[in-house]
C-alpha cells in the first residue's frame, strides 16, 4: 500500500497537478513552521517511525531557496541587518528545516524529515518529532529502544 502512496505522490509532483499547486499557494501564505494533524506523505512518515498516537508530532517547515552568495547592500546599516550574516553554504535545506523545527519545539526530538514540495522561492519539508517524556511514548517498547536510559 505504501508503495502505491509513494508512486501517486511522485506522479503528482512530476505532473504539477492543480492540487499540489493549490497546496503550495496556501503553504506559502502560512507561517514558516506549522504543526499539522497528519502527515502529507504517510509512506515516508511511517518509514521514519510515525505512529498515530499521542506524543508524536508532525511539522511542516518552509525553507527559502537560493544560493548563499548574497550581494552586500550599498547603504549603511548594522551587520546584523545586512541580510548576509546567517547564510551558510554547508547546510542542506533538509538540515535547516530540522534545525528550525527543533528550535521551535525544544522539548521534542526529531525522528527524521522528508521532502514535500519545491517552487521557485521555497522548499517544504515535514519533520516527524517525538516527545520523549510522554507516558504513551515511554510505554511503547519500540520508542524505548530509541530513547536514552536516563529518561
Amino acid at each position: 500500500m505504501y508503495s502505491y502512496i509513494s508512486h501517486t505522490y511522485q506522479q503528482e509532483l512530476k505532473e504539477r497537478s492543480p492540487e499540489v499547486k493549490r497546496r503550495m499557494i496556501a503553504w506559502r501564505k502560512g507561517p514558516r513552521v506549522v504543526r499539522i494533524v497528519r502527515p502529507t506523505r504517510l509512506d515516508r512518515a511511517r518509514a521514519l517511525g510515525y505512529k498515530a498516537k499521542q506524543g508524536i508530532v508532525v511539522l511542516r517547515v518552509r525553507v527559502a531557496r537560493g544560493g548563499m552568495r548574497m550581494k552586500r547592500p550599498v547603504s549603511g546599516r548594522r551587520p546584523k541587518h545586512l541580510g548576509t550574516v546567517k547564510i551558510k553554504g554547508n547546510l542542506s535545506e533538509k538540515k535547516v528545516a530540522v534545525q528550525r523545527a527543533c528550535a521551535r519545539y525544544p522539548n521534542l526530538w526529531a525522528l527524521g524529515s522528508y521532502f514535500l514540495a519545491r517552487d521557485g522561492r521555497f522548499s517544504w519539508y515535514e519533520v516527524v518529532m517525538v516527545d520523549p517524556h510522554h507516558p504513551s511514548i515511554k510505554a511503547d517498547p519500540e520508542f524505548r529502544r530509541r530513547l536514552p536510559a536516563k529518561l
